[in-house]
Parts: C-alpha cells; sequence; structure tokens
C-alpha cells in the first residue's frame, strides 16, 4: 500500500523514479507524483491516474534534477485529488515529503502548525510531516535537529522521504518498511526493493525507530534519540531484479502458471526450520493462527490440517479482529502468523499482542526481511519469489506447501505428501485451460456467484469467492454446504451461477446432493471435480489424487476462471481496483 522512492546521484532522478514507481504498481495506489531538486528549487508534478497516464500529462520523467523522491497514493485521508496527491511541499516550499502510512495525531498538529502561520492545501494527514520539518528547520536552521523533533512529535505507524531545499534527502521509518540502496551512480530509498533493484543489489534495511540523511558526501544513519547506528550491507535475492511477464498477458496469469515449480519449492524449506516449527507446535499450551483475505483461508485449512492429523486444537483467527480479543492469547502458547509480505499491519498488530502475552510466533511469510519475521521466533519462507499480482494465488499455494509440512512433520509422515503428483496434476489442469475460457464467458453480465463446499474444502471456496471478487468484481460468496437449507437456498434462481468443489471424497455424496438440489431452483451449476455428474450444467475436470491433497489442485481453476472473466470484463486482473497487495495500514 503506497510506494515511495527517493533518489539522489549522478543521474536524472525523474525518470529514474518514475520507473521505479512502475514497477512497485502491484502494491496499490490511486495517485502519482513526483518532486526533484533542481537550481535551488524544489518542483512538484502529480496528479490522479497510472503511472503511465499522469506520466503523459504531467511529464514526470522530465522534471530536472538529480535529487528527488516519488510517491503512488492509496487514499486513507481525503478523497483521491490532484491536491491529495503526494509529494506535499511545506507552506514556504522549502521542504517536500512523501509518506506512508498513518499519522494518528496529524489533526492536533495541523491545527498548532496553523496558529504559527503555516498554511495546508490537502486533506491529508501527510502534509503535516511537510509543515512540522518546515517549523523545526526555521527554528534550528539544522536538518537532523528537524528530523528528530519531528519523528519525537509524530504518532503512528508511518514512513517518510523528505527533500530539503538544499537538495538533502532524508527518511525516516517507524513500522513500515524503508529500505536504502547503495549503488555505484548514487543512493536510493524506497519501501520495496523492486523501486531500484535493477540499479543495485545492496542494501541496508532501516529498523524502526531509525532515520536516514543523505547528501553528495555519502549516508548517515541515526536512531530517533539522534544516536549514530553502524547497518551492514545485505545483498538482495537476485530474482527480484527479474521480475517480468515474459510471454504471459499479465502477471497473474504468469503466477498461477508457476504454481507447479512454487509449491516444490515451499515445500523444500530446511529441515532445522520445519523441525523447530513442529517442536514448538507440539509442546505449545495452545495454538492459534492468523492471517487476512487470503492467508486467513489457509489458515482455515490448517485448523482441518492440525485437528485431523496431528490431533491438535488450534484456534484461527482473522487478524483484524485480534484487537477486540486481546485477551484471548494465554502464556506459553504460539501463533502461526501467516502473510505474503510480512507487512500487514493487521497481522503485526495481532503478533503484537500474542507476543505481550507470552506467546511464541512462527512466522510463515514471503519476504524474509520484513518486519513479521522480525517479530517471529520462528521464520519460514515460503520461496515462491515476487508476488506482482495484488490477488493472491502462487503464495496462497505456498503459504498451504509450508503448513502440510509442518502438519506432516508432527504425524510422522501421515498425510502422504506427494508434492510431485501435486505439480504434475497442476500442470495437467494449466495444459488446457480452454473449457475454463468458455465458462469465463458466462460471467460477463453475472451479479451474483456462489461457491460451496464441504469440510476442508469450504475454505477453498472462500478463497474462491475472494478470488472472483477481486479480479471480476461480481459479488461472490463462499458457502459451507451444509448450511445451503439453513438460508442461501433462498438465493438460487436462474440468475444464479453456484460453483460446486466436489472431488469424489468424503464428501462428494452430500455434495452433489446439494448440487442437485441447487439445479432444482433454476441456478446454473459449475463442478469442479474429478467425476462427471448430470448434476453440472458445466464440468471442470480435476484429477484424481490423495483426498488431503485436494486443496492445491482444486483453487487452480477457479484462480484461471477469475482471471479470464476479469478479462471479459475489461478489468486489469494484474491491479483491482480500490485494493493494494500489502495493506500496510489499518
Amino acid at each position: 500500500m503506497c510506494s515511495i522512492i527517493g533518489y539522489l546521484g549522478i543521474n536524472p532522478a525523474a525518470p529514474i523514479i518514475v520507473k521505479g514507481l512502475k514497477r512497485m504498481e502491484y502494491r496499490g495506489y490511486d495517485s502519482v507524483g513526483v518532486a526533484t531538486f533542481s537550481d535551488n528549487q524544489i518542483v512538484v508534478r502529480k496528479g490522479v491516474g497510472k503511472v503511465i497516464e499522469v506520466n503523459n500529462q504531467a511529464k514526470l520523467d522530465q522534471l530536472a534534477g538529480n535529487i528527488g523522491i516519488g510517491h503512488t497514493r492509496w487514499a486513507t485521508h481525503g478523497m483521491v485529488t490532484d491536491v491529495n496527491a503526494h509529494p506535499h511541499p511545506s507552506s514556504a516550499g522549502e521542504v517536500a515529503i512523501v509518506h506512508n502510512g498513518i499519522i494518528d495525531n496529524y489533526d492536533e498538529l495541523k491545527k498548532n502548525l496553523q496558529q504559527k502561520g503555516y498554511t495546508f492545501k490537502s486533506q491529508t494527514d501527510s502534509e503535516v510531516i511537510a509543515n512540522l520539518l518546515q517549523y523545526h528547520h526555521d527554528k534550528t536552521k539544522d536538518k537532523k535537529k528537524s528530523i528528530l523533533e519531528t519523528v519525537n512529535h509524530l504518532k503512528g505507524n508511518y514512513a517518510f522521504v523528505a527533500v530539503f531545499e538544499d537538495g538533502t534527502l532524508a527518511a525516516a521509518r517507524m513500522h513500515e518498511p524503508l529500505i536504502l540502496g547503495i549503488g555505484k551512480d548514487g543512493y536510493f530509498i524506497s519501501s520495496d526493493v523492486l523501486g531500484f533493484v535493477e540499479h543495485t543489489d545492496e542494501v541496508i534495511y532501516l529498523d524502526n525507530k531509525e532515520f536516514v540523511m543523505i547528501d553528495s558526501r555519502g549516508i548517515k544513519i541515526f536512531d530517533f534519540d539522534g544516536n549514530p547506528i553502524q547497518h551492514q550491507i545485505t545483498k538482495v535475492s537476485k530474482e527480484f531484479a527479474d521480475v517480468y511477464k515474459g510471454e504471459f498477458a499479465h502477471f497473474t496469469l504468469k503466477e498461477i502458471s508457476e504454481q507447479p515449480k512454487t509449491i516444490a519449492n515451499a515445500a523444500n524449506n530446511t529441515k532445522l526450520e520445519l523441525d523447530l516449527a513442529a517442536d514448538f507446535v507440539k509442546h505449545a499450551r495452545s495454538l492459534y493462527i492468523t492471517g487476512s483475505g487470503t492467508s486467513y483461508n489457509a489458515a482455515l485449512i490448517a485448523k482441518f490440517l492440525f485437528s485431523r492429523f496431528a490431533k491438535i486444537k488450534v484456534e484461527p483467527v482473522i487478524s483484524s479482529e485480534v484487537q477486540f480479543s486481546p485477551d484471548m492469547f494465554e502464556p506459553q502458547s504460539i501463533l502461526i502468523a501467516i502473510s505474503q509480505s510480512g507487512e500487514s499491519a493487521d497481522v503485526l498488530e495481532a503478533v503484537k499482542f500474542a507476543k505481550n502475552a507470552g506467546s511464541k510466533i512462527i512466522s510463515i511469510v514471503n519476504i524474509m526481511t520484513s518486519s513479521l519475521v522480525q517479530q517471529s521466533a520462528i521464520s519460514i519462507g515460503l520461496n515462491c519469489g515476487p508476488e506482482i499480482g495484488v490477488a493472491a494465488t502462487k503464495s496462497f499455494t505456498s503459504q498451504l506447501a509450508v503448513l502440510y509440512k509442518i502438519v506432516d512433520k508432527i504425524c510422522g509422515g501421515c498425510i502422504g505428501l506427494e508434492f510431485d503428483n501435486i505439480s504434475e496434476s497442476i500442470k495437467k489442469i494449466l495444459s488446457d485451460d480452454s473449457k475454463i475460457q468458455e465458462i469465463a464467458k458466462k460471467f460477463k453480465d453475472v451479479s451474483d456467484i456462489y461457491v460451496l463446499g464441504r469440510g476442508i474444502h469450504y475454505p477453498i471456496a472462500s478463497e474462491a469467492s475472494l478470488k472472483l471478487k477481486e479480479l471480476t468484481y461480481i459479488h461472490a460468496e463462499g458457502l459451507p454446504g451444509g448450511e445451503l437449507k439453513h438460508g442461501p437456498l433462498a438465493l438460487m434462481d436462474s440468475n444464479s451461477y453456484v460453483i460446486i468443489i466436489n472431488p469424489n471424497d468424503s464428501t462428494y455424496n452430500d455434495t452433489l446432493t446439494s448440487a442437485r438440489e441447487i439445479k432444482a431452483r433454476g441456478a446454473k451449476v459449475i463442478g469442479i471435480s474429478d467425476k462427471p455428474s448430470d448434476a453440472y450444467d458445466f464440468w471442470i475436470e480435476i484429477p484424481a489424487i490423495n483426498e488431503a491433497l485436494y486443496p492445491f489442485i482444486e483453487i487452480v481453476p477457479i484462480q484461471l476462471l477469475a482471471y479470464y472473466a476479469a478479462l471479459e470484463k475489461d478489468a486489469d486482473p494484474d491491479y483491482p481496483r480500490n485494493l493494494a497487495k500489502s495493506v500496510t495500514v489499518k
């Protein structure tokens, strides 16, 4: 959510910044802007729309200067307007900032600054940072003191990058990601490695309550008490530099197609990590598991796995709900926190509550340098590579692979994991998706889709409905099969499409009965099964597999269905409206 980037070096800043923002579009945004320093002044250009649209109109990449900052905004405070877009200059124009996060006490700070004569143009909480920096610089004439005073007055979770009137860059971090890139031709500061990885793979990950000052003489890092901090330079994985669609029309389709490989990669985590996680779980007083969105659906599947195979009770909890039951965690318990980015604000807050109660954290995460990893006793990587499509696909099945491995270790191999068989089954589905494309055409004018599953297939029904909502903007709802007669059957008519997740396992007969009841009401039934039936108006075939492993393969046809239906509705499957890849604010 929101992308920020800054550059200071020997090359023109604006083209580098615009390209970096383009690479970070997957994070979600509604407006874009750039500010550069040249000829002793800061010039700002910004507007509502995609990077390419605003750049074509405002010529962002033609701004002069070798120092600059850029931003893609996802609106929280204030409407989506040109004025509310970042960067925000101070009222005197001597400082400009880009900001990710939320300033909790912005209203109080704003009123105080207005009383002192500082003016505001936007409705955002972000503009207060620019004027606060300006105010303290007017008082002290010292940039370091100005930053220290500013960060010690701000409350909330934030990261910002500022450019001063003399061309100095400064950036500060408080619970929002901020990464420093060390290049041969300059320095970069960004919320995401993708913003600059094509220029350098040498980075410094700033910690919470740290800020950096960058000028032509180099970089200096301090904590919020003003003490100098030394950091080691880290080499980031080269895989980040290779984030290209290749032969695929969209990242989403590419990432769906990568799953035969990424599931195997996730399953190949080091034995030490998995052994430690299994040992922690076995000796936990209580076990909880949390996530948001797709990660929560993975948590629901984990509940079935732990109960059935490991004989361990686990309580899944939606991360955003933890704040309303902060006393749920017991001492000596374990919280398994699942997140693709490791920066989701709700997940991090759930972790905070759990740790305060004396729980240990096991994280399952794709970004091993994330905030979540820093808060965890054990972290297990998904190893699925960057996921650019906002709607999670390969990260979901990679999360399942890790969870299955943990449970299988606890129960001594009782699941019968066959990852090669899983990968081959998915390859078979991917090899011919023509029937799925034809069914997707039926969704062009559909207003409601229901997805039904029983037992371990219900979380897949929930995940399927989420994919359909995210990519097609069609109202979709996941239903437990046994609840059909307790209300949802009233919704079934000739205008409805119902997807039935029905592999030939212990749930098959009951779910087939539900399919017939739905069809009798005139609804169109799409069956996802390894076995055909006249109860289905459309049948999407999946290969037969070990009963416990069906969740890996039955979600793939629905990911494809959602993708192709998005194309039919002229929606961008990579960047769904109003959504962000990493929700770093509450």
